[in-house]
């Protein structure tokens, strides 16, 4: 296998990965962003409560 070869069917390969992203993010797009902050709001709160708890525990 050549070189050009194997890059070709890596790009190739990549193109695909990418177009099936693109083809389901269409609708999904403004749930998953939503879903995303929620999830990120989440692990904030969780980090928040674990840090005032040791804050507690230090006094």
């Amino acid at each position: 296998m050549t070189k050009t070869h194997h890059h070709d069917q890596w790009h190739e390969l990549a193109c695909q990965k990418n177009t099936k992203k693109q083809s389901n993010s269409g609708t999904d797009d403004q749930l998953s962003t939503a879903a995303g902050k929620q999830r990120d709001s989440n692990i904030l709160q969780q980090k928040q409560k674990k840090a005032n708890e040791k804050k507690e525990e230090s006094k």
